[in-house]
């Protein structure tokens, strides 16, 4: 009888490397889905519900009337799309800077940087990457004015992550300027002349809703004997009376100016009603209606107020229709 061969017994190196060779396509899936991970990591990062801010770029084109035209809508979509990549960039920077403190944060945790879905050197280079593209495309497609303005954004926003986000007051004046700069990038890009009237406005106006969100906060932090205080270590420092006096102070800045601006366009229009200055009744009752959720300590997120507050909705919707009517001419 005769043994059976080593054929049968022992597996040849053949077989060994195909028992152990990965099956067709799994490298292929497991490089997609890490590609498509850190993607959804950048993307949660870039804090997209905060994209709706980079909206005040469209501010100064409204208020010139120059979004009619299809350049125009042009210019002011890659202009916000470049604000967006600036904001972004900040984000991820920020992020990956403070991924150790946030672990230890029962909210911040659950960032992407600090839960591991996104590494912390890749965080930093997709942040690097858009601060450096995101002027250099302003220049590229908007002009020289645009990309100084984004690069500036960039680095005052880096400035405060690292340290003047712990100076007193200036931390308001920061947060207020970034808003600024929103509304001053669309007449840039456009190359419109911005009204002072329309700057104090746009300035005053941002700084009336960050220290709202500030005032809300500290609210907050005491109701909650500094349960809330840790996210937010300068707040504390500030005193309710303080902040109520500087959202008071610029709601009444933001409101003179934006009578002064609306006066501008001189006397009334024969044949037409002054809908310019008219436009001044709902801009009043915008102030007033969100001065109701600064006083209740609600203003927490100035897009949480805006968007899910139905009447100030109306209100904006009847300044939209009269500024359009000013626009128009009619």
């Amino acid at each position: 009888m005769t043994e059976p061969t080593s054929a049968l017994t022992e597996p040849t190196p053949a077989l060994l490397d195909a028992a152990h060779r990965p099956r067709s396509g799994a490298p292929a899936a497991g490089v997609l889905r890490t590609v498509v991970g850190l993607a959804a990591g950048v993307v949660r990062t870039a804090r997209p519900r905060q994209w709706v801010k980079n909206g005040l770029v469209l501010a100064a084109p409204v208020a010139a009337g120059r979004i009619l035209s299809r350049d125009g809508l042009i210019q002011l979509a890659i202009v916000f799309a470049l604000f967006t990549a600036c904001a972004s960039a900040v984000y991820l920077i920020n992020d990956a800077r403070d991924a150790e403190a946030d672990r230890a944060h029962p909210v911040k945790c659950r960032r992407p940087v600090a839960c591991g879905q996104l590494p912390v050197p890749a965080a930093y280079a997709a942040g690097g990457l858009l601060a450096v593209l995101a002027p250099a495309a302003g220049a590229v497609f908007c002009n020289a004015a645009t990309a100084e303005l984004l690069a500036l954004y960039i680095v005052m926003q880096l400035a405060y992550c690292l340290w003047l986000k712990h100076v007193l007051v200036v931390d308001l004046v920061v947060v207020t300027t970034g808003f600024l700069m929103r509304a001053m990038a669309g007449g840039f890009a456009l190359d419109i002349d911005l009204s002072r009237w329309f700057l104090i406005t746009s300035g005053f106006g941002a700084l009336f809703m960050v220290a709202a969100k500030r005032y809300s906060e500290l609210v907050l932090m005491s109701a909650a004997e500094g349960e809330a205080g840790a996210s937010r270590a300068l707040l504390s420092t500030y005193t309710t009376g303080y902040l109520r006096f500087v959202w008071q102070l610029a709601a009444g800045v933001a409101v003179l100016a934006y009578g002064m601006w609306a006066m501008e366009t001189g006397g009334i229009v024969t044949g037409s009603l002054p809908w310019r200055q008219l436009s001044m009744i709902p801009f009043i009752l915008s102030v007033l209606r969100y001065a109701v959720f600064a006083d209740a300590g609600a203003a927490g997120a100035p897009e949480d107020v805006v968007l899910h507050d139905r009447p100030m909705l109306v209100i904006a919707l009847g300044w939209a229709v009269l500024y359009a009517l000013a626009v128009a001419d009619l």
